[in-house]
């Protein structure tokens, strides 16, 4: 494992291509304002990891007897390291209130599914599974950071965009020679793009009979011709006071831009072979995790907004009217309703072939879909509790000013709390539901695993509906019979 030091050292070295505001980043990222922040608390994450008092819950002796490896690349094998996975997810979730999206387990997680899956991805080739395998056990020893691109440009989704060669924009093979397969086009959205060690690329769709748009790989941040074209920052400021969030955990997004990108062969595990991945998941148990990993990561988030509001209540002494317990029962509710729904995943857990213990996907993909549509209406509580004491935020800088502090100190004093520190909670608050950085966190767990609807259709068409019909027709069948 690394500690926070190895891995801003390993970011600075990289030098990967990163793009924001039309210029082209230069020198040391842990010292640009738009990622210093971010680099920061990830940082902290494997400090953390790395703290005596820790080994127990964020790290894993192999049984090749080589070492000791962080929680998230380990191959649960019983339920017990399944829990441990959650409590150490939980945990690391803690230290940025379930906001950062991105944090190193995320695709660590799924990397530790497909490397311990080897044998599926050799059923088209065996070198492709010896790759993902070998990338796996690299990435692990290592303890590598990851992140990944799935998504393809919004420029036109229609077949015919997709056929036209003139007009490549997702990204696509455009050659195959010895070396390897070169890739031409644009993928989204790649979030702390640039910020990671390695890149991992996954079929985005297109037509199904082109086999073009077929292949998984994973290459190092700094490939010659890779890209990252960031967003405008939502971190306006490094100060806490100000901007509680966003100055720590804003991870930016990018465009992940392949200008003639030649991926070696030895990074390639999936390539023309359709039918691989459409029974990937079936196999590896790859959403499974990854939906596991969001659920325990949005109820720690779950958690913080219950606190948050509890806080802001007993600041301005609202708690007793019943319109506020009515809210912030619904803030209890879907924190119960995630809670019971992960549990149910853990319990009903099962091997696959290759010895994994996957969590249930049903109750997951219930989750998945219930946090999305929950979520928006969540941060309107938060709004309408703090209602007129969302927009009433001085910045610390005005606390500093002789000539208007005590104007502040008594019009912005709580009922139990000095102005100071109600206005700090205040704008926790506001960063969290109404800043640059808030509404993009809103937007992020809407589509978090994509399209609502298409999710929904898609759990309807997979859930077992058979039983629940045989007991209705039984119950029919009895009533006639009687």
């Amino acid at each position: 494992m690394i500690n926070g030091k190895e891995y801003i050292n390993r970011m600075d070295a990289l030098q990967s291509e990163i793009w924001i505001k039309g210029e082209k980043c230069s020198g040391k990222l842990s010292e640009l304002a738009p990622f210093k922040g971010i680099l920061k608390s990830k940082a902290a994450l494997y400090d953390y990891q790395c703290q005596e008092e820790n080994r127990e819950l964020f790290r894993y002796s192999h049984p090749d007897g080589k070492g000791e490896y962080g929680f998230s690349y380990h191959q649960p094998l019983s339920l017990e390291d399944l829990i441990n996975r959650r409590k150490a997810t939980q945990e690391w979730a803690r230290m940025s209130a379930g906001l950062m999206g991105r944090s190193p387990d995320y695709m660590n997680t799924l990397l530790m599914t497909l490397g311990t899956a080897a044998p599926h991805f050799a059923k088209d080739r065996q070198e492709f599974g010896d790759n993902i395998k070998r990338l796996y056990e690299r990435a692990r020893d290592e303890d590598l950071s990851i992140t990944h691109t799935f998504i393809n440009p919004q420029v036109n989704r229609s077949m015919g965009h997709y056929l036209n060669s003139s007009t490549v924009t997702a990204a696509k093979v455009v050659e195959e020679n010895k070396e390897g397969i070169v890739i031409q086009g644009a993928r989204l959205l790649a979030t702390q793009g640039g910020l990671t060690d390695e890149l991992l690329v996954l079929p985005a769709g297109g037509p199904s009979f082109d086999d073009s748009y077929i292949f998984g790989f994973m290459i190092p941040a700094n490939t010659k011709g890779l890209k990252f074209l960031c967003r405008e920052s939502f971190c306006y400021s490094d100060c806490t006071f100000d901007h509680p969030l966003a100055s720590q955990f804003e991870e930016t997004d990018s465009i992940v831009v392949f200008e003639q990108v030649l991926v070696p062969w030895e990074c390639v595990f999936v390539y023309k072979n359709l039918e691989a991945m459409s029974t990937v998941d079936e196999e590896t148990g790859m959403y499974a995790f990854l939906q596991y990993q969001s659920v325990c990561r949005q109820i720690v988030k779950l958690e913080y907004i219950l606190g948050l509001c509890e806080m802001i209540g007993d600041a301005i002494q609202i708690q007793e009217y019943e319109h506020v317990k009515l809210k912030m029962s619904e803030i209890i509710n879907a924190l119960e309703i995630m809670k019971a729904l992960l549990l149910s995943s853990e319990v009903n857990s099962q091997p696959n072939r290759y010895g994994t213990v996957i969590p249930a996907s049903t109750p997951l993909k219930a989750a998945i879909q219930y946090f999305p549509g929950v979520y928006p209406r969540l941060i309107e509580i938060i709004e309408m509790l703090g209602a007129s004491g969302l927009i009433s935020i001085p910045t610390q800088k005005d606390f500093e000013s002789s000539e208007i502090k005590e104007d502040l100190e008594r019009y912005l004093q709580g009922a139990n709390i000095e102005a100071k520190e109600r206005v700090r909670l205040f704008r926790m608050a506001w960063d969290l539901s109404m800043s640059a950085f808030g509404s993009r966190q809103t937007q992020f767990e809407r589509f978090f695993f994509g399209d609502p609807v298409r999710l929904q259709a898609v759990h309807y068409n997979s859930y077992p509906m058979q039983p629940f019909v045989d007991q209705v027709q039984e119950f029919l069948n009895r009533i006639e019979e009687n």
